[in-house]
């Protein structure tokens, strides 16, 4: 693998970054751990902070706003739904602010958030939790490579000695 000097689609990217809203509340960052590692032009970021970081080489310092749109998309008052008790297993402990994988028609997974408990009805949040929010990045490019045929195939990056799935 040899080393890319800017960041394209297919490269291998690492990166600390800091991610907060417009209150300056910080929701992730990579402090402490060891930096993300992406494979760019595979969705694998948000568009957003993928589209800024085009270009780009090692050692470059970025502070870039995404809007909703290019982020976790606009709120959708649709994604909110009440369901009986029922939908959910007997034994579950349900809680105003718990956090559920459920599965949508096509059977692909789905994220939900309890946001009311009232009787025998539960309404249920199905946007991401940062829909739309602007999200302020500040980012910190400390690696490029080249994917490998497998990365590229797989659409993901895998650690050291490959993947194996």
């Amino acid at each position: 693998m040899s080393a890319s000097n800017t960041i394209a689609a297919g490269s291998v990217v690492s990166i600390h970054y800091k991610l907060t809203l417009d209150d300056g509340n910080v929701v992730d960052s990579s402090e402490g751990r060891d930096p993300l590692s992406y494979l760019h032009g595979q969705g694998n970021i948000v568009a957003g902070l993928e589209e800024a970081l085009t270009g780009q080489a090692v050692g470059a310092d970025l502070k870039v706003t995404v809007s909703p749109e290019q982020g976790y998309g606009a709120r959708d008052d649709r994604a909110v739904q009440t369901v009986p008790r029922g939908a959910f297993p007997p034994d579950a402990q349900l809680k105003e602010g718990l956090s559920f994988q459920a599965r949508d028609e096509a059977g692909r997974p789905l994220m939900g958030t309890i946001t009311k408990l009232e009787g025998d009805e539960v309404t249920v949040d199905f946007n991401h939790p940062l829909a739309g929010q602007n999200l302020h990045f500040e980012v910190s490019i400390t690696e490029i490579r080249a994917a490998t045929e497998e990365e590229i195939s797989h659409g993901h990056v895998h650690g050291p000695g490959g993947h194996h799935h």
